[in-house]
């Protein structure tokens, strides 16, 4: 040390770096300890997927598979990261469908995750899941994804104050029936202002399955941004007079405890409910067990689709999967076996994508909460009329522009009611969409 001409901090830094040195190239960075490893952004996937594990394991000894939560906000960042320095890739990935498409830039050959197009067929997946689950995940025809979930779309009620207000929840085939019924029973004034439904006049979340459910969307299959075509538009200028304005049947106070006050008082008689979202009313609304129902979504015109979707998720295997073939049957038995199905469903009410899974006597059974109601029964006859979404790099910037777009028109609206309104939506609608694809002529891919 006395020898040492920069002194005993330098020296004592630099003992320091050749110990880690050392360890670092003992312990290569990327290298996998375990023969598989799974990336999921739920806390549910998590806790169910070990539960199913086990009986993976015990087929396949000296196997190992680590499963690992990673914060949805941060997964698609650090998961792309790793794609490029091509280090810590993980073998199997969950992607939340917003996220999903900000992996399929560029040539087909440069996509991280492997192709299953030909096993999907091969293995008869293409027939037996429901086929529009596939489209968020595809690309040039070709698919990355598996579906996890099918997402349909129905109306959850109050339906003791429906009972109460005369309202037949048979009688409501169209939205024309559903917003006359609103207009009866609405009250913005007063000490006991009610709503007939949760509709958000500041963000794009309810739109967004309205929007679906009149064939719209963020984007075509081709790729092409069309949150400005003739249906957008015409979603936007019916939209906008339900949550904006003197005849407004719907609004919005937010989430959490303020959405379960908002419920229990009946401020709000309805909420628009994919089948993910029926399981955060039943935990966070236990006072209104045996209160609650559920019917399918009021339809555009008479005996059209009476349902939509909203969210999604995807499993894919990277490129760097070592165990292509061990890693296609842990995702085979984690989304569509029977393995532990009755404990998956009850901990979340999502109805698999698989057909032959529905029958599952918990899918089956009637739930207490929704006043007996046969619960997957709904959903299930609902899901083969779900419409597909189409994935983009920019689905996330387009998903913003239309809230943005929302918050314009209900201004608007609100200033000068119905005279030149569509043609203002229309105008608004371009901007918001010419943005989107301004960033899109930027990036070739």
């Amino acid at each position: 040390m006395k020898n040492f001409p920069f002194g005993n901090a330098a020296l004592a830094i630099l003992v320091m770096a050749l110990l880690s040195g050392s360890w670092l190239a003992a312990h290569p960075a990327g290298g996998h300890r375990t023969t598989l490893t799974l990336w999921v952004f739920a806390k549910e996937h998590n806790e169910n997927y070990h539960n199913i594990l086990p009986t993976f394991l015990a087929k396949h000894p000296g196997v190992s598979v680590d499963i690992q939560l990673v914060a949805n906000n941060t997964l698609a960042a650090r998961l792309q990261s790793a794609m490029v320095a091509d280090v810590d890739v993980p073998d199997m990935c969950e992607i939340e469908i917003t996220q999903a498409g900000t992996f399929f830039r560029g040539p087909l050959d440069d996509v991280g995750f492997l192709d299953l197009t030909d096993r999907i067929h091969r293995t008869g997946l293409w027939d037996q899941l429901v086929r529009a689950r596939f489209a968020p995940y595809t690309k040039k025809g070709r698919i990355f994804g598996l579906p996890h979930d099918v997402h349909p779309v129905a109306l959850a009620y109050n339906r003791v104050a429906f009972e109460e207000l005369g309202i037949d929840p048979n009688k409501i085939e169209t939205w024309d029936d559903f917003i006359a019924v609103g207009h009866r029973i609405t009250k913005t004034t007063g000490a006991n202002p009610r709503y007939l439904i949760e509709l958000s006049d500041s963000a794009r979340d309810q739109l967004e399955p309205l929007l679906f459910q009149r064939g719209g969307g963020f984007f075509d299959k081709d790729g092409n941004c069309i949150i400005d075509n003739d249906i957008a538009v015409k979603t936007m200028a019916w939209y906008v007079p339900l949550v904006a304005g003197p005849h407004k049947i719907g609004n919005n106070l937010g989430g959490g405890q303020v959405l379960t006050q908002a419920v229990e008082s009946e401020y709000l008689l309805s909420l628009i409910a994919p089948d993910w979202r029926t399981r955060g009313f039943e935990n966070d609304m236990a006072h209104m067990s045996g209160k609650m129902a559920i019917m399918p979504l009021p339809a555009v015109t008479k005996g059209g689709p009476r349902t939509s979707t909203w969210g999604g998720t995807m499993m894919g295997i990277t490129k760097r999967c070592a165990h292509p073939e061990l890693a296609w049957e842990l995702a085979m038995q984690l989304y569509y076996s029977r393995e532990k199905l009755a404990d998956r469903y009850l901990k979340s009410n999502i109805l698999p994508p698989k057909r032959d899974l529905w029958n599952d006597p918990a899918i089956q059974a009637p739930k207490a909460f929704w006043s007996g109601q046969r619960l997957g029964k709904i959903y299930s006859e609902l899901a083969p009329e779900v419409p597909p979404q189409y994935a983009s790099p920019f689905l996330e910037l387009a998903k913003n522009k239309l809230s943005e777009a929302v918050v314009s028109c209900v201004q608007q609206y609100q200033a000068s009611g119905d005279a030149g309104f569509e043609d203002f939506c229309r105008r608004r609608l371009k901007q918001s969409a010419d943005e989107v694809r301004r960033q899109m002529a930027r990036n070739p891919y």
